[in-house]
């Protein structure tokens, strides 16, 4: 028999009922971490926005990243802590769908910031004297809007899409949404837009992954060339900019083919934890490497916090 749409009007999240014995110790860890990140990312924008020293093309791209990080971070950790709370295994499809496209603009955006910023210190390593018309504030900020607009209607499209495919089940093995588990639960063929899903994803991962290693490859023999003061300054900038996007990528490499690891006697928790490490750790990351290894942004925060504590003192 032909399998016939359902009404579906709730799906099920098997991750939270995983998670149901310890939800109180696991809600604990998630306020954590959302909270050091938020504001730890609160205080690097604000860092940047305040000081015109750091109105520069690397520190918006920087601040673009922590923007996004955020941006995909209150799509995954509030709604997790409410569901874990609350006892709230199921989210609606409309809400599935939601945190579907915030999760995948997150980590799109991200694969292309990272590669801009690569090529951004290509320019100011390779040319550094045409670098202030290469790439100007003005340049990196249309860099970063058209980004942000061809994203949104990139995944709008592709979750319109998804959700005209029907559904034949409603359980989900996850703690968050994602297109991938909602074809998985489709009536109709979704092979077209699993085959072009994945086309596109590995397009934009090789295209990324090209132009990193094309650019850090020209920097690093640049940097051998010059003196040794400026050679240690920028590779240690680069450093830091590959540590964030090895981790990055790796992470969400893990998350986007964890559905592809049909290994033999691998449980659907590993899965789970695949998935959960994964979309933890790249919304964690970023603002803990740029603000620990970033030494303005370090020494900033660092005079903040002290600022903080001498005003919770009390006289």
């Amino acid at each position: 028999m032909e399998n016939k749409t359902q009404i579906i009007p709730d799906l099920v999240l098997l991750g939270l009922i995983e998670m149901e014995g310890f939800k109180y110790l696991y809600f604990v860890i998630t306020l954590v971490i959302y909270v050091s990140i938020l504001v730890l990312c609160l205080m690097i924008v604000a860092i940047i926005w305040n000081e015109p020293s750091l109105h520069e093309p690397m520190y918006s791209f920087i601040c673009n990243l922590i923007v996004n990080g955020m941006f995909g971070s209150a799509a995954f950790y509030p709604k997790l802590m409410i569901d874990l709370l609350s006892g709230y295994t199921t989210i609606s499809l409309g809400g599935c769908l939601v945190q579907a496209f915030c999760l995948q603009t997150y980590a799109c955006l991200d694969i292309f910031t990272f590669t801009i910023i690569a090529y951004d210190r290509y320019l100011a390593v390779c040319f550094p004297l045409r670098y202030p018309t290469l790439m100007t504030n003005r340049k990196t900020l249309k860099w970063i809007a058209v980004a942000w607009g061809f994203l949104f209607v990139d995944q709008t499209v592709f979750v319109v899409w998804t959700s005209s495919l029907g559904l034949c089940g409603a359980t989900i093995n996850n703690v968050y949404c994602e297109t991938m588990s909602l074809m998985k639960l489709s009536c109709r063929n979704s092979s077209l837009i699993n085959i072009l899903g994945s086309f596109m994803t590995i397009l934009m991962v090789v295209s990324s992954l090209l132009v990193v290693v094309y650019c850090y490859i020209r920097t690093f023999v640049i940097c051998l060339k010059i003196s040794r003061e400026a050679c240690q300054k920028a590779i240690h900038t680069l450093v830091t900019h590959l540590l964030a996007f090895s981790t990055f990528m790796a992470a969400t490499l893990f998350v986007g083919f964890r559905y592809r690891l049909n290994i033999g006697g691998v449980s659907s928790n590993f899965h789970l934890v695949i998935a959960v490490t994964g979309l933890a750790v790249s919304t964690t990351l970023n603002p803990l490497i740029y603000g620990l290894r970033t030494e303005v942004l370090r020494k900033r925060i660092i005079k903040k916090m002290h600022m903080c504590s001498k005003l919770g003192k009390p006289d």
